[in-house]
């Protein structure tokens, strides 16, 4: 994506009119066929209310922006020469540099930063070997499978640059833990954590107190029935062998005859 700065080359305040003059590069703005028009949508659409953007009677290069409000003060002009030079202009946004590098017989484009909706949409980038490593993108474009693999790819991916060895079901069963709801949770308090009906599950990671308290407000039954609570409490655990309960058949003490010699 390109910013308006990357096109502004000077920026100049009246403080008598409160008003802003913004001089643009023309042979920038031609380089990508872009018209002043264009950049005053832009702008308008970033700020709907208190500003007006109109080109100047100068020369085609210029750009007046004013302040509608009677009661903006000069700061707020000066906060928003800052703002406006982060305004997206042109370009796919969100991305914001490309390194295009080649692999074998083809040319790959690496990026910092990711959009894939808009990505794909463009017809010279083949959508089937294009990936991210945003999770949480991957969910809203492609949805919850889509991110479960990609889960699984990342990593597999950073444990084998560790040079270690780890099955790979264990990462499965982490990625199916943080997707099994529908959305991507994190393995921490505020995802899969939160989501144990457990009370004493909940409290053995984080913040123990706050939810014990919480649970006993509420009047919470903790019914022991995975690994973590019954391991805190020294019980077995009820999976596996630990299910059937063992019932033991004791004869009848009796005498016993005893022959002796």
């Amino acid at each position: 994506e390109t910013t308006l700065k990357e096109y502004i080359t000077e920026v100049s305040i009246d403080v008598a009119d409160s008003q802003m003059t913004l001089i643009l590069d023309e042979a920038k703005l031609d380089r990508i066929n872009m018209k002043i028009s264009q950049i005053i949508k832009n702008l308008e659409k970033a700020f709907a209310k208190g500003y007006s953007f109109k080109p100047s009677k100068e020369a085609d290069n210029i750009l007046l922006v004013k302040s509608t409000s009677k009661e903006d003060d000069l700061n707020n002009i000066y906060k928003l020469k800052e703002k406006l030079q982060d305004v997206y202009i042109n370009g796919i946004k969100g991305i914001k540099q490309v390194l295009p590098v080649k692999k074998g017989d083809e040319y790959i484009i690496v990026t910092a930063g990711s959009n894939l909706k808009d990505v794909f949409k463009l017809e010279f980038v083949n959508s089937d070997k294009t990936v991210t490593n945003d999770i949480f993108e991957i969910e809203q474009v492609l949805g919850i499978e889509a991110a479960r693999a990609s889960i699984i790819n990342e990593v597999e991916k950073v444990i084998d640059e560790q040079g270690l060895n780890v099955d790979l079901r264990h990462i499965m069963l982490i990625a199916d833990i943080m997707t099994t709801s529908g959305t991507v949770l994190g393995v921490n308090r505020y995802g899969i954590v939160k989501e144990k009906p457990s009370v004493l599950a909940r409290a053995s990671f984080e913040t123990p107190i706050k939810h014990i308290i919480n649970a006993s407000i509420s009047g919470e039954v903790d019914h022991l029935r995975s690994v973590i609570e019954n391991v805190m409490i020294n019980q077995v655990v009820p999976v596996g062998t630990g299910l059937p309960r063992l019932i033991v058949k004791q004869s009848k003490k009796g005498k016993k005859s005893e022959k002796s010699e």
